[in-house]
């Protein structure tokens, strides 16, 4: 397949998740722009990962630690931001007021949203990676 196809293919997934809100357009425009867009996509899902996993175990301890997963949580939201992950934001702000009040049973049944929400972040920046990886397509602005 010629390289203009399999950028377009690219493209055209980058403009779904654009379209379905994964990623917040202005955001990751800004990364294509800059030439950082796989680093930093790379980055969001290994840092992010390590942080949801973090707060997954404090959360099945017996006296949760709020003000930890307070932290932890402020961690994900900057790290959200770094690829305009905007409904795991989202998802993260609605997490924070069950443990705001530390209600730990709110706090799982709304820690699972933040985590459904990054996995379909995660599931599509890494079909994006592995196209760009896989056919050797530079991933440029539109």
């Amino acid at each position: 397949m010629a390289a203009a196809a399999l950028r377009a293919q690219l493209n055209a997934h980058i403009a779904g998740m654009y379209t379905e809100g994964v990623v917040d357009e202005d955001t990751f425009e800004e990364l294509r722009d800059e030439g950082t867009a796989i680093e930093v996509s790379r980055l969001f899902i290994y840092d992010a990962s390590e942080i949801i996993d973090d707060i997954d175990i404090l959360m099945e301890e017996p006296e949760v630690d709020f003000d930890e997963v307070e932290a932890l949580t402020q961690q994900l939201m900057r790290c959200t931001s770094s690829v305009g992950a905007q409904q795991v934001n989202l998802a993260c702000m609605h997490f924070g007021n069950f443990y705001a009040i530390q209600c730990k049973q709110g706090c799982l049944v709304s820690f699972s949203l933040v985590r459904n929400e990054f996995y379909i972040v995660r599931h599509e920046l890494e079909i994006m990676i592995s196209k760009s990886r896989s056919r050797h397509v530079v991933l440029t602005p539109k």
